[in-house]
């Protein structure tokens, strides 16, 4: 499932925690989100009505 962003949006748009890149994902019940990309501590944020809510608050630990 791919999120519509912008692409100049896609490219600034960081996990707030660890600072990396953020790539399309898939929620456990099939819900769009954005995964990061930090290997170390990787982390998924949902995306509620086609907008990412990059909040730590609503962050989960893949």
């Amino acid at each position: 499932m791919s999120i519509e962003l912008e692409p100049w949006v896609r490219e600034i748009l960081r996990c707030p925690v660890t600072g990396a890149t953020l790539v399309d994902g898939t929620g456990p019940s099939g819900e769009p989100e954005l995964h990061s990309t930090d290997p170390e501590q990787p982390l998924a944020y949902p995306v509620r009505d086609g907008i990412p809510v990059l909040l730590e608050s609503d962050a989960r630990a893949l």
